[in-house]
């Protein structure tokens, strides 16, 4: 369900909600090799409709020329992305910090002696014994 729901967003991002299905096979081809981001927060969205067709629930329209979001697919989307963005949501805490105190003390010289000294970037090691090549002795 997630490639269908891809399908929606990048309709919904095209001029007049419509596109050919050569574009479409290609924003849908960048997107899903986009990386990890894209792909986890389309299964999130997917998760709140598991069993989405949107050909048959009438959110795209298909002809001759491409494939066009209709307005049913687009109130459908938003709400989606409402939804799954509310369940994301942190709850909030119902006390806020004052307002007059500082966030942050200023750096002094008593307060530097206090933080720990900076280690050196260390050198990445030499695998041993794994993945090494075996040469055999004789």
């Amino acid at each position: 369900m997630s490639f269908q729901l891809t399908v929606l967003k990048v309709l919904a991002g095209q001029p007049a909600g419509r596109a050919s299905v050569t574009d479409i096979r290609h924003a849908v081809e960048i997107l899903m090799n986009s990386g990890r981001d894209w792909t986890d927060r389309m299964k999130r969205l997917a998760e709140h409709v598991p069993d989405l067709n949107i050909f048959s629930a009438k959110f795209v329209f298909r002809d001759a020329l491409g494939w066009e979001i209709t307005e049913e697919g687009r109130q459908f989307l938003s709400a989606l992305e409402k939804a799954a963005a509310v369940r994301r949501e942190p709850p909030r805490s119902n006390i806020d910090p004052p307002s007059n105190e500082p966030t942050a003390q200023p750096v002094t010289d008593a307060t530097k002696s206090l933080d720990p000294p900076r280690s050196r970037r260390q050198r990445p090691r030499r695998r041993r014994g794994k993945g090494r090549s075996n040469q055999r002795t004789a």
